[in-house]
């Protein structure tokens, strides 16, 4: 994004409180441990939070859509939001936003989805226009911010990868290690991995 901001899920006509719109988004990521994805229907949902599905349909346009908007929701602070003035202190602040028990929980959470997505082309499109995109335009604009105050270079190599080292933490610990992702480790990664490869 050429203004720097890391762009939102698109607008949508809404008479749900912010309050209320937490509570669904925190009942569908529940429904998504319990039973999956395949299993979960917009009919459990709309039970589970006494909803209607015409309510459900009318704010997203289905299951796909309100996944992925549920995960972006329950996120850490947006990325837009941190600003700290130094590269470092950006990354370090990302990683002291993210609560320990809640990535542990994210984590398991994105592994469920990851067979999911392959085979349902409708979530791997939500994820990426709702998810991945808003995360990898707001690690972009904090990397500019970081190349417009001369920490690095214009040119990095490595300034189109952090995304993918970033999300490859959260993918390889638990494969290698059989350990949750939580704050101390992405703050040894970042200082050991991805700082150095931005030559920081």
């Amino acid at each position: 994004m050429t203004d720097g901001k890391t762009p939102r899920p698109t607008a949508r006509r809404t008479r749900l409180t912010p309050e209320r719109e937490s509570e669904l988004y925190a009942a569908v990521l529940e429904l998504l441990r319990e039973q999956g994805y395949e299993a979960l229907t917009m009919d459990a949902v709309a039970a589970r939070t006494r909803s209607s599905k015409a309510t459900l349909y009318r704010q997203w346009k289905g299951k796909p859509e309100l996944v992925a908007t549920a995960l972006r929701h329950t996120g850490p602070v947006p990325l837009e939001d941190i600003d700290t003035g130094t590269l470092r202190g950006d990354l370090q602040q990302m990683v002291r936003c993210s609560d320990d028990i809640q990535m542990e929980k994210d984590t398991a959470l994105l592994r469920g989805l990851a067979h999911a997505v392959y085979q349902n082309p409708d979530l791997h499109q939500a994820l990426r226009e709702l998810l991945i995109e808003p995360e990898t335009a707001g690690y972009h604009a904090m990397l500019q911010r970081a190349v417009a105050r001369g920490e690095l270079p214009a040119g990095a190599p490595a300034l189109e990868f952090v995304p993918h080292m970033l999300i490859g933490a959260f993918v390889a610990r638990p494969l290698i290690e059989d350990r949750p992702v939580d704050s101390d480790y992405l703050d040894r990664f970042i200082n050991a991995v991805v700082l150095p490869a931005l030559g920081v």
